[in-house]
């Protein structure tokens, strides 16, 4: 629930690649090459607030093995480079600036090193392995995120390492037992494409095959061009549908999604790229579709050799948060109507004041919920606007915390008795921001077609049009 209430949260690519201008190191490389002569994580942090991302989940270790903090298992790190005179622990600094920033902090460790000598033997290198993962858990404070790939690219004829992911996760849930483990991982679920798409309707109850991290790892990148980026997969265009549910009701797990994309076509920074960062428009639209479409966005952005995010990465996420706040600001007072029963706490009280539906409360658990009477066959609720009012938009939250239920839901304005269908969906979950071309209306009714059992919903909110910028 924490983590689903999180939304929106940066990704940083930072490390021996930056200096090189590679997308995956050799792991050759001399760690004296690690010299960000302008360093500044709390630039860093501030823009990321800035964009009302929530958290960062920091590369400490990418492919090519070089660790961004003093590990002791390896002599591969910025002790070895000449940074702050092989004193320096660049995952204390960002760790420690992200809390100041009200920010949460993550890890990423990439299973696959290339400059370790034991990977491809098993157990040795698993060793090796949990021991990184153990100081990065033990070190630095509270983590919210443990996000792995199943990057294992040596290729034909290169080695080729099993990883031992029950032991790995048996570490985080002994050491940060409130993270969740993203991706390769029990616990939030990858997309399926690197473009920071969501599927139309995204369902965080699947079958519980889709935590087969071989087949996540087979569909991980396996080549540092910046075309896989921008790539967006089609197939298992439905997860949890009645039919593709048909037959396995009795293995079904909770598994949400995250979209990770980057600001750039690339992961790590490259000047060449400077005039290809993607548009605050362009951000916004993703951050409507992902945390819009029952999935949390991560986004990288990623930090220049100097050791700061780059001019026109910061005026995109300055742009971006201005959106934002501009779309959470743009919330129409109404006049709420449910088709039968009451809103309630959790405790079961009744909530006088329905307003509190429209609001866009960022608690996962919601303090209250809607549940219709078992009777109502299409539950509806109506929102009368103060006066008309040209709207683009519809927000609609379930209650996660019983379950993702609605399976249809549409949206109608009305004006002068006439109605019309603005949006439709299928899933909600989490949340759903449905946008739409601009009309004025005086009423909006949400009505739920289809659901699993009775809907619980906690939120449905009306944005006016400059809120919701749809476009086409």
């Amino acid at each position: 629930m924490a983590w689903q209430s999180m939304e929106f949260y940066a990704f940083i690519h930072f490390g021996m690649n930056t200096m090189t201008g590679r997308e995956w190191g050799s792991g050759g490389e001399d760690p004296a090459l690690f010299n960000p002569s302008g360093l500044d994580v709390d630039q860093w942090m501030s823009t990321i607030a800035a964009a009302e991302m929530t958290g960062v989940i920091l590369t400490a270790k990418h492919h090519d093995g070089f660790c961004l903090w003093p590990s002791q298992v390896t002599a591969h790190s910025v002790a070895a480079s000449g940074w702050q005179e092989g004193k320096g622990d660049l995952v204390r600094l960002v760790a420690d600036a992200a809390r100041r920033h009200g920010l949460k902090f993550g890890v990423y460790l990439s299973p696959w090193d290339r400059t370790e000598g034991t990977y491809g033997s098993g157990k040795p290198y698993d060793d090796f392995f949990v021991g990184q993962l153990e100081e990065l858990l033990s070190h630095y404070g509270d983590v919210f995120s443990v996000w792995f790939d199943g990057a294992n690219g040596e290729g034909p004829g290169g080695a080729h390492q099993q990883y031992d992911w029950d032991r790995y996760y048996a570490v985080v849930r002994r050491l940060q037992p409130d993270a969740v483990i993203s991706v390769c991982g029990p616990d939030v679920r990858w997309c399926g494409n690197e473009a920071g798409r969501t599927r139309p309707d995204e369902w965080s109850v699947v079958p519980a095959a889709l935590r087969d991290v071989e087949r996540i790892a087979d569909r991980s990148q396996h080549v540092d061009d910046g075309a896989f980026s921008r790539v967006i997969r089609s197939d298992d265009e439905d997860l949890g549908s009645r039919a593709a549910l048909a037959g396995r009701l009795d293995d079904l797990v909770w598994y949400p999604a995250e979209v990770n994309t980057s600001i750039r076509p690339g992961w790590f920074y490259h000047e060449h790229e400077d005039g290809s960062v993607r548009s605050a428009d362009e951000l916004f639209d993703l951050w409507c579709a992902a945390t819009g479409g029952n999935a949390c966005l991560l986004l990288n952005v990623p930090p220049d050799p100097r050791g700061l995010v780059a001019a026109p990465d910061v005026a995109a996420l300055m742009g971006l948060g201005e959106r934002i706040r501009a779309f959470r600001s743009g919330v129409l007072d109404a006049d709420i109507t449910l088709s039968s029963g009451v809103l309630r706490t959790h405790a079961g009280e009744p909530v006088a004041d329905r307003s509190a539906l429209a609001r866009l409360a960022g608690d996962a658990a919601a303090p209250h919920v809607w549940r219709p009477e078992a009777f109502d066959v299409v539950p509806t609720i109506s929102l009368a606007l103060a006066s008309s009012s040209d709207v683009g938009a519809v927000v609609v939250r379930e209650d996660i915390t019983q379950g993702q239920r609605v399976e249809r839901v549409v949206v109608i304005g009305v004006t002068d008795g006439r109605e019309e269908i603005l949006a439709e969906a299928n899933s909600v979950g989490y949340q759903r921001i449905m946008r739409f071309p601009s009309r004025v209306v005086e009423k909006v009714k949400v009505r739920v077609e289809a659901s699993r059992g009775l809907p619980a919903i906690r939120t449905v909110a009306v944005i006016d049009a400059d809120g919701a910028r749809f476009r086409r």
